[in-house]
């Protein structure tokens, strides 16, 4: 695939990770609001304040359990050439009948949201954690029982989607069926291909739910190597949502450990945690091997390493796009440090560059290595500051909560000086970077055209409407696709104001304009008699 596919993957991957971005400060600060644990009970007791602090979370959790959706939609629309209001409502429809084909395969074999719960499960003569493993296999996405895919199952979907737009949104079709051609055959086709995707990944995936159980089986009897193995995987799991299978496994069955509390047996790392956590003088050897698999070992790089990586790509990006980069990245970080949300940074940087995705994933489960190693006990699941404080700093020294800050000022530098290194050497195409950035751009740059005089002279400058067959543009670039780049007169382009040009390839073009391509896009368009919708 070419760089132009990356960049234009890249970008449209940043409506859903701004969207996150935003949503993950509102969700950290109502999580703070509603902990008795920080702001007191007095606090808390205010009703009429907690159901509003509790809308906001509500809406805010709503972004991040519809995630995939929100990808397929992202991915159908920015990959679209033209017609993207199509490709959108294509994306839509493609989505809901991938997880319906799904869940229809799935209801064949009996398995259904009440038959395949734990609780169903176990009555059917599973063990717990038999019936833990199978039930965190499936969930339910927009009210539709499937497998669990996370946005893996959004991404797919969007790019089969787009690939089909592009492809068919201009086909004509026999005069008898001639209504169904152009754009409206876009959710036709998609309505009859996408499921045979579904179908192949119903047959495919369950093996990759199997193989994270046998993994989870060797972490538990690995010692320090199990732990450091299961930090890797899960970092490294997050975009397939395969994540959460094994974080189920270490939290509620016998891999996270067996333990007896107050002479009853608990059964998870995460169970064995609050049960010790309830008891007037817990036994910090016992929460030390549950909380192997918690908070602490997220600790280091959520709050220290993945900021600093957001400031790194804050610093590597280009001048004229470092303020929007800044307020984005300024929203990741401050997620990740307060609440351990991390998405809005790693979705940043792991589709781009699979160097950086590896040694983000080396470094979380390092994290837990040593955590585990130096023996802290910091318990829950999220692992921002906040878990820091509660359930670290203000339970005593007895926790060994400042090994995550030590390691974490290590990992601070570390992320910065790795990431800078890799996106400005492997010229990554993290937020606010683009292809072959170092020709020089000028604002000041002034033309004396009219507005039509300005989209007139620079169409006919790219070869004319005929050699235009797409019009796109980014932060600072009109992007092109046309049908003979050979027949371009960047003499005249310059004349128009244009401080730059790129030939991508024999087809993909670029002209550069700076931020004022904004109001130059729609110019292009309107000489063109080019249409998006």
């Amino acid at each position: 695939m070419s760089k132009d596919f990356w960049q234009r993957l890249g970008k449209a991957l940043m409506t859903p990770i701004s969207l996150i971005a935003a949503a993950g400060i509102f969700l950290g600060i109502s999580s703070v609001l509603q902990n008795p644990d920080i702001v007191g009970d007095t606090f808390v007791s205010f009703t009429i304040v907690q159901h509003v602090i509790g809308i906001v979370r509500a809406l805010a959790g709503a972004i991040f359990g519809n995630l995939p959706i929100l990808f397929a939609v992202a991915i159908s629309f920015g990959l679209a050439k033209k017609e993207k209001t199509t490709a959108a409502f294509s994306g839509i429809i493609g989505f809901i009948l991938f997880h319906i084909t799904i869940q229809y395969l799935l209801s064949i074999n009996d398995i259904t949201a009440a038959t395949y719960s734990v609780e169903a499960l176990m009555e059917s003569g599973l063990s717990e954690l038999a019936a833990t493993q199978t039930a965190s296999q499936y969930e339910s996405v927009l009210g539709i029982f499937t497998l669990r895919m996370n946005v893996f199952g959004g991404i797919i979907t969007g790019l089969l989607v787009s690939f089909l737009h592009n492809h068919f949104h201009t086909i004509d079709l026999p005069i008898a069926i001639s209504f169904f051609g152009g754009k409206r055959f876009v959710p036709i086709i998609t309505t009859v291909v996408v499921p045979f995707l579904a179908i192949l990944m119903y047959f495919i995936w369950p093996y990759f739910g199997t193989a994270i159980e046998s993994v989870g089986s060797l972490i538990a009897d690995a010692g320090l190597f199990g732990t450091f193995l299961f930090g890797f995987l899960e970092r490294l799991l997050v975009p397939t949502g395969l994540h959460h299978i094994l974080n189920q496994i270490v939290r509620f069955t016998p891999i996270g450990g067996i333990a007896e509390i107050d002479g009853e047996q608990v059964v998870g790392a995460l169970n064995i945690f609050n049960a010790s956590l309830a008891q007037d003088s817990p036994d910090l050897t016992v929460m030390s091997e549950a909380t192997r698999f918690l908070a602490q070992g997220k600790i280091p790089f959520m709050v220290f390493g993945l900021p600093a990586a957001a400031f790194a790509m804050v610093q590597a990006t280009l001048k004229e796009k470092k303020q929007e980069v800044k307020g984005l990245m300024s929203a990741s970080g401050l997620a990740s440090f307060t609440t351990g949300i991390t998405e809005p940074i790693e979705f940043s940087f792991i589709f781009v560059s699979p160097i950086l995705y590896i040694f983000h994933s080396f470094m979380a489960g390092l994290s837990f290595m040593l955590m585990d190693a130096f023996n802290v006990v910091i318990g829950n699941v999220q692992g921002g500051v906040i878990d820091l404080t509660v359930f670290g700093i203000l339970q005593g020294t007895q926790t060994n909560w400042y090994w995550p800050v030590l390691v974490g000022l290590l990992y601070a530098p570390i992320y910065y000086f790795v990431f800078k290194l890799v996106i400005e050497k492997r010229n990554v195409l993290t937020p606010g970077r683009e292809i072959e950035e170092d020709i020089s751009l000028s604002e000041d740059t002034k033309t004396s055209l009219s507005d039509d005089e300005l989209g007139i002279n620079i169409v006919e400058a790219l070869g004319g409407s005929q050699n235009i067959k797409s019009i796109d543009n980014c932060f600072t670039r009109l992007r092109l696709v046309l049908s003979d780049t050979s027949l371009v007169d960047e003499a005249k382009l310059k004349k128009t104001g244009a401080a730059g040009t790129v030939k991508i390839d024999e087809t993909n073009y670029q002209v550069i304009y700076g931020l004022k391509v904004e109001n130059i896009a729609p110019k292009v368009k309107g000489a063109a008699n080019y249409h998006d919708e």
